[in-house]
This record gives structure tokens, C-alpha cells and sequence, in this order.
């Protein structure tokens, strides 16, 4: 015993500086939000430790313990109350240990901390920054021992420990021979669920799934999924994909679409995309959450962080892993939104042009993936002007050029423009039959001019946001902003009305109607339907006043006032400038009649009891 004591030297005390113990306050209770992470931070720092020894394997000949295999081992201990995280990764000389763990000068303390005074408290996630995620151990242990030995021959071992308060011992420990370093913490009361093994397996596969090197819990192996991203494409099978993808995003179907992809410039990143197979909002489930993991070299920096990406890609699933993000980026919470919004936008227009190319190359796969989660591409048409261009390009509608079921782009549409033709017609309607079955499309027909079909109720937004495409406005066929080209005039026919009964006929209408109408005109626009009403107001759209009825239950509804336009072709125009002068009481229910057929058949139409008793009393004199 003697003999030991007189041959091993004794521990020697440190005593922290101010700034460390101020650091050590500020980490264990401000810095984190989670005590977990101190397991993501030291199985981060092994990882680090053995990274740097592959790459010294390189070029260094002589290193101890060489044949020792590059493996993490995490050891938990519920009767001693311990967690014990060993890497075989380059160790550490008792100088080293001093330099790192107690220095601030060389631990990157003092600029945190600098860091932390010029930025106030918008800057207390910088840890990552600075190297000082061991210190978050002391979250979690109430005292802490570094047991480490460096790679190099015959650099002995030692001891760092401390309890995370003023002081920390460095002695010899001539017992570790092994290369690497081992933290063994003793744990705190309060956080003893860190000694259970369930416990330290559940945070290990959130966070450290993915890490390069073996990580072994109490024996077995815990890591068995490869960081597919960053192999080559080449390399992997559909099947590796597929389990991949049903791993990451704990999902049971097989994905529809994938992308995978790497770019050097302006930022280094490695990312692998998955589509669902499914709408996760289809049915009107709730609305899904952003589901793109952001790594940093393989260690998990945020599973579901808000600001990667823009809201309308959320249905996507998969992973980002940037090398890139500067280490003023805490590894917990994510400061600097300028970096995040510039890998997101990155990762944004890759994705979507990969999309145009899946559009051009196989377009019934397209179709089919726009069917499912084309209102996502319609969203951010609508509200993501970054980004408006590209997601405008792989819109798809149908359109009266087209069969049912089958769409066109925009851009097709523009390549069938008549000459002369500046415009780009859309009508809305619940369904494609029923806006054909509508008097809106005769004008157009009549002119052979396009009109694409808008059924779902986000069209109409879209369509008002976007405004214009390649040059070309896009007008809804049924406003009064609608400017058709002059048709050919159909030949007359016996009855015709002139054009000073028309006229005349008009002024009775808009007299006898009163204040449900702004005005009434011949029609250039009517082909087969004796009338048809265009809202008076351009914004109130009949899905507008839905909406607003919904959104005002117990106010009332301001009526609706609408341009009507006559066909003077029509039977039942003709019979009516007959009928006025003949019997006027009955040419009044005929005309109130027709203002109520085309509000039915504009969408705008809203209380049919006065129509009802109308119609009674029309067939009491028929």
C-alpha cells in the first residue's frame, strides 16, 4: 500500500475560473431544454474522438492500441446508479485533459461566454459553437470522472474529475491502458432514469441513429440503420430505400416518389426526399407536421424543425444533413434563421426541380402524385413568391381541351393559345360537369377557346394570387373582366328581337328587378341559355360568400347584387319582350324567375322559399 502510494503521484486540484463556473450554471440550468441531450452531446464528442483516429490511422504508423476496433460502448448501471460512455477514439494526455476541460482560454469558453454578453439572451444556444456540450453531463451527474489515454505510445493515463462546481482533480490511472476515453457518470438523484437501459436506448435512436461507428448498449448494437444520404445513389437498393424510409418516418406503406440528392454549392448537403403514398391530410385528417429531419454529419439537430422547410412541403418525409451549419448553431435549437432559410431554399428548388423532370418524363406518375398532393403545390402557388414560378409550372387542371380525368399544365395551355388570344380562362365549380352543364362556357366554346376547369376550393385562391402566367392574365370566364374576341354572328332568325327592344326590353328588366340587379345587357356571351348573371362584385365569388357566411353564422348576409346578361336570340327572351306588353303581372314572375335561374346556375343563388311560391303561381296560369 505504501509502495503505491509512494509510486503513484497524488491528484492534483484545479479550481475553475469565474467564466467556468459561470459557463457550468448557464449549461446546467439555461442552456438546454431537455436533460436527455447530454447523451446526444457525449456520444457526439465519441463519434468526434473517433473520426479524428480513422483519419490519423492514415498517416501515423505507430498507434497505441492499434488494432482496437472504432466502436462507442454506453454501459448502464440501476444498482450503482452510473452511465458509462467509452470511445476507442484518440484519448486524451493528462495535459490535454487540463487544455480542454478546464482551460477557458482553450475549451472556446471565454467566446461563448463573450458571445453570450454581446448577444444577450437570443445567443444562449451557441454551445455548439464553442465545444463545451461535455459540460451539459453535469445536467444529470453529480460528479463526473474522464478516464482517457491518448493514442500515442507510452503517453500515460489520467483521471479528470469534478462535480461540476469549483473545483476539478486531474490523477495518474495507470489501470485505463486502453486507447480512447471513458465518462462515467454518477448520476443525481432526480435523474436516475438515465441508469436504466430502456431509458439510454430511446434517446440513443432519436438522436444518434445514424452515427458512423458501432454504438454498443450494454452489449448490443443499437445503431443498425446506415446513414443512407450519404452513400451512392449507385450503391442502394429500392429495398435498402424502403426500410430506410419506413424507419425514419415510422411509416408502414412504401413511399411514392423519393429523391435523392447532394450539392457542394453554395452549401454542402446530403438529403434523401420521400413522398407518402398517401394525402396525410386526405379525408380531412389533421393537418400533418413538417417530417424532415435536419442533421449535422449524421447526429440528429432537429426531428421536426418548422423552418427548414416552407409549410406547404410538409407532407414530405425524410432528411437534410448539412456540414455547413456554423457551430454557432446550438445542436438543440436553431439561431441563425438566415442559414436555415438558405439550406431550405436550396433543398426547396432542388426538390422541385426534380418534380418538373418527373413531370416530363413520366407524366401518368406525375398525374397520379398531383392527384394526391397537388393542393400542396397550390398553397404555396398561392402564398410562396420565392418559389411561385417553379410550383406554378407543375400545376395541373383539366380543361374543356382535355378528356375528363386527364389534365394539361399552363404551359401546354399557352402552347394552344389562339392568335391574338392574351388570356388565360378558368371557371370554378364543384365538378367539371357541373360548370359544363353551366351557361359560362358557351361564349367561349363558341370561340374555341380554352378554359380550364377549377373544382377544388382552393383553385379560385390560387388562381386570384397568381394573377398571370408567362405573360398571360388569368381571368375567371364568368367576371366581368372577361373580354371575349369578337364572335361570328349567327344568321337572323323570324322573331328577332331589334336592337331598340333589346334595349327597351333591358331598361323593364332593370326597373321591374330593381336592386337586385346593377344592370342588364345583351350578352356577347350566351349561345343556348336565355340568361346568365355575373357578380357585381369582383371579390365576392360564390366560394367567398360561402366562406364568409361561415366565418359571420350570426350576421346577416348582405344581398347579392349581379350584372344579368340576355341572350335576345333566346325562346324565353323573346316571349318575355312579347309577354311584358300583354300581361305584365305575368311577365314580372317570368323575369324574377330568370334573375333566379341564373343566380342558381352562377352558385349565388341562396333562398329558394320566394322562388317556390313564384313557381306555383306561374303554373296556376300556364
Amino acid at each position: 500500500m505504501s509502495t503505491d502510494t509512494a509510486t503513484t503521484p497524488a491528484p492534483q486540484s484545479f479550481e475553475f475560473q469565474a467564466e467556468i463556473k459561470q459557463l457550468l450554471d448557464i449549461v446546467i440550468h439555461s442552456l438546454y431544454t431537455e436533460k436527455e441531450i447530454f447523451v446526444r452531446e457525449l456520444v457526439s464528442n465519441a463519434s468526434d474522438a473517433s473520426e479524428k483516429l480513422r483519419h490519423l490511422q492514415l498517416t501515423e504508423k505507430a498507434i497505441h492500441d492499434a488494432d482496437r476496433p472504432l466502436e462507442i460502448t454506453v454501459t448502464t448501471d440501476e444498482k450503482a446508479k452510473t452511465l458509462v460512455i467509452e470511445d476507442a477514439g484518440l484519448g486524451m494526455t493528462g495535459e490535454e485533459l487540463v487544455k480542454y476541460l478546464g482551460t477557458i482560454a482553450h475549451s472556446g469558453s471565454k467566446a461563448f461566454l463573450k458571445a453570450l454578453t454581446e448577444g444577450g439572451q437570443k445567443n444562449s444556444n451557441l454551445i455548439g459553437q464553442f465545444g463545451v456540450g461535455f459540460y451539459a453531463a453535469f445536467m444529470a451527474a453529480k460528479q463526473v470522472e474522464v478516464f482517457s489515454k491518448s493514442w500515442q505510445i507510452d503517453a500515460p493515463a489520467h483521471v479528470w474529475t469534478s462535480e461540476g462546481a469549483g473545483t476539478y482533480t486531474l490523477a495518474p490511472a495507470p489501470e485505463f491502458t486502453t486507447r480512447g476515453t471513458r465518462i462515467v457518470l454518477h448520476l443525481k438523484d432526480e435523474a436516475e432514469d438515465f441508469a436504466k437501459k430502456w431509458r439510454i436506448e430511446e434517446i440513443l435512436k432519436k438522436y444518434s441513429a445514424f452515427v458512423s461507428f458501432p454504438i454498443k448498449l450494454d452489449g448490443e448494437v443499437v445503431n443498425t440503420v446506415q446513414a443512407l444520404w450519404l452513400r451512392s445513389k449507385n450503391e442502394i437498393t429500392d429495398e435498402e430505400y424502403t426500410a430506410f424510409y419506413k424507419f425514419q418516418s415510422h411509416a408502414y406503406d412504401e413511399p411514392r416518389l423519393r429523391y435523392h440528392f447532394t450539392a457542394d454549392a453554395p452549401l454542402q448537403i446530403a438529403s434523401i426526399l420521400f413522398v407518402p403514398k398517401d394525402n396525410p391530410e386526405k379525408f380531412g385528417m389533421q393537418r400533418a407536421e413538417p417530417a424532415v429531419s435536419l442533421y449535422c454529419r449524421k447526429v440528429l439537430i432537429d426531428a421536426k424543425p418548422k423552418d427548414l422547410l416552407p409549410e406547404w412541403l410538409r407532407f414530405l418525409k425524410g432528411v437534410v444533413d448539412s456540414e455547413d451549419l456554423p457551430l454557432h448553431i446550438s445542436r438543440e435549437t436553431m439561431q441563425d434563421k438566415a442559414l436555415l432559410e438558405k439550406i431550405g431554399k436550396t433543398v426547396t428548388s432542388r426538390f422541385l426541380k426534380f418534380l418538373a423532370d418527373e413531370a416530363k418524363a413520366r407524366a401518368e406518375s406525375y398525374d397520379e402524385f398531383f392527384s394526391e398532393f397537388g393542393v400542396f403545390l397550390k398553397e404555396g402557388a398561392a402564398l410562396d413568391w420565392t418559389h411561385k414560378d417553379a410550383l406554378v409550372k407543375l400545376l395541373r387542371y383539366e380543361s374543356t381541351f382535355t378528356e375528363a380525368g386527364k389534365t394539361t399544365s399552363l404551359s401546354d395551355y399557352v402552347s394552344r393559345l389562339k392568335e391574338g388570344q392574351t388570356e388565360i380562362y378558368y371557371l370554378s365549380g364543384p365538378n367539371r360537369a357541373a360548370i359544363e352543364s353551366g351557361p359560362y362556357l358557351e361564349g367561349l366554346k363558341a370561340r374555341g377557346l380554352e378554359v380550364l376547369f377549377c373544382v377544388e376550393a382552393v383553385d379560385e385562391y390560387v388562381m386570384n394570387n397568381v394573377r398571370e402566367f408567362d405573360g398571360k392574365k388569368l381571368v375567371a370566364a364568368d367576371s366581368p373582366d372577361a373580354k371575349l374576341p369578337e364572335a361570328p354572328k349567327p344568321p337572323s332568325a323570324e322573331g328577332d328581337l331589334s336592337e331598340d327592344q333589346v334595349k327597351a326590353l333591358a331598361e323593364w328588366l332593370k326597373t321591374t328587378l330593381g336592386d337586385r340587379v346593377t344592370e342588364v345587357k345583351a350578352s356577347e356571351r350566351l349561345v343556348d341559355s336565355p340568361a346568365l348573371a355575373i357578380s357585381a362584385d369582383r371579390m365576392m365569388t360564390p366560394q367567398m360568400r360561402r366562406m364568409m357566411k361561415a366565418m359571420k353564422k350570426d350576421e346577416p348576409e348582405a344581398p347579392v347584387k349581379v350584372s344579368l346578361e340576355l341572350n335576345p336570340r333566346h325562346a324565353v327572351i323573346k316571349r318575355l319582350a312579347t309577354l311584358r306588353e300583354g300581361n305584365a303581372e305575368r311577365a314580372t314572375l317570368v323575369a324574377e324567375q330568370i334573375l333566379d335561374n341564373a343566380l342558381i346556375a352562377a352558385g349565388l343563388f341562396e333562398d329558394p322559399s320566394k322562388m317556390v311560391a313564384r313557381l306555383y303561381k306561374l303554373l296556376e296560369q300556364a
